[in-house]
Parts: structure tokens; C-alpha cells; sequence
């Protein structure tokens, strides 16, 4: 059984992703259309596809800006929270759906705003909130359970050269 890998470089190549967000202030926050957020204090957890030109490094190269003009749901959320780590798996399999699942199942997790990231889907959300940091090792076991075959998943800290 593979296991949560670190890795040097964040790939070009197509992707999915969960970013581990920090928020230490409570606050609310106008989400584009969606509507009003709660902010809480503790860790949000977003779960991402990098389909696109660029693949998962042009993705999460933008996630770890804050954006002066958010086009995403997730870009409004970046700027009251730092970007603690990046969990990510190569593949051109759509995988986001899988990770929302998983995520919504760790403990503790509870769902901050239904169909935040998931506009385009069936899931409920694809944003989670925890107080403690989750571990990439729970979520593995999970997706493991899910689909026995899935990618390894790679962390990279949120302050990742690669990133700037």
C-alpha cells in the first residue's frame, strides 16, 4: 500500500487537489453570488481539479495568492486564511469529487456552506472545516477505501518555492 509521500516539485500535469487552509480570526465573508460565510477559526479544507492548461502547478500557483479579483468560490475564502500545505494527486481522472467525499467523512469535519466549489457537480460542497489539522494519512485511508487503485498523494507546504 503507497502511503502520504512529500515531494519536491509541484508537477504541470493535470491533478487534484485539497488545499489546507488556517484561519485564526472569526469573520463574515460575501462568497461572490453564493452568499454570506461564517468564518470560524480552525483549518478549511477545499478540494480541487487542475484540468486545465498549467495542470496542478498554474492552479495552486494561483491558490497561493491572494486574488485582488476572485473569479473562484475558494478565492474570496484565500484572503482571510494563510495556506498551510497542498495535498495533491496527478491524473487526468476528474478525482475532486472522490476528495470532497473523503474530506466530509474525516472527524470533525462539518460543512461551513453548502455548494461552495461545487456549482458544477452533484456534492454538497467541496469545503470543509475542522478545528485541529487533519492528517494526509486519514484522508488516504479513505480514498484507499474508495477506490483501491487511487494515486499516491504528495503534501507540499503551503510556502512552496514553486508557489511564488
Amino acid at each position: 500500500m503507497q502511503s502520504l509521500g512529500h515531494h519536491v516539485g509541484i508537477p504541470g500535469e493535470k491533478g487534484a487537489y485539497v488545499l489546507i487552509l488556517r484561519c485564526s480570526v472569526s469573520e463574515k465573508l460575501t462568497i461572490g453570488r453564493l452568499g454570506v460565510l461564517d468564518v470560524e477559526p480552525g483549518y478549511y479544507l477545499y478540494a480541487g481539479s487542475a484540468l486545465g492548461p498549467g495542470g496542478l502547478k498554474a492552479r495552486l500557483r494561483h491558490h497561493a495568492r491572494a486574488s485582488g479579483k476572485p473569479h473562484w468560490h475558494i478565492d474570496y475564502l484565500r484572503a482571510s486564511t494563510d495556506l498551510e500545505e497542498i495535498w495533491f494527486a496527478a491524473g487526468s481522472v476528474r478525482r475532486e469529487h472522490q476528495w470532497a467525499a473523503a474530506l466530509a467523512g474525516l472527524r470533525g469535519a462539518t460543512t461551513p456552506m453548502p455548494g461552495f466549489g461545487s456549482s458544477d457537480c452533484n456534492c454538497e460542497t467541496h469545503l470543509f472545516h475542522t478545528r485541529r489539522k487533519p492528517s494526509g494519512a486519514s484522508l488516504w485511508r479513505r480514498l484507499r477505501a474508495i477506490d483501491p487503485g487511487h494515486p499516491r498523494i504528495i503534501a507540499a507546504p503551503g510556502s512552496h518555492p514553486e508557489l511564488r
